[in-house]
């Protein structure tokens, strides 16, 4: 199965690790550190020209999405239904 994450970006359901928030970005220092660490290894993607709002971590990469968390994860549970 596949996620859409904005703009032309679609993944894996399998790939998915995780789904933050953008705001967790400002409030944990470990999230700051560990997605200036993807960046240092060029594993970051912003997708599309919008501000991003949410974060989505998978197995090998870091997106930036324009999509908000609650859509991201209410397409995961349709996919899980």
């Amino acid at each position: 199965m596949y996620i859409h994450l904005g703009g032309e970006k679609i993944i894996r359901t399998s790939q998915l690790v995780a789904i933050f928030d953008i705001s967790i970005e400002q409030s944990s220092k470990l999230s700051r550190q560990f997605v200036l660490h993807a960046q240092k290894n060029k594993e970051v993607e912003t997708i599309g020209e919008e501000d991003p709002k949410s974060i989505v971590v998978t197995e090998h990469k870091v997106y930036y999405s324009p999509i908000s968390t609650s859509t991201l994860k209410k397409r995961t549970r349709h996919l899980e239904g």
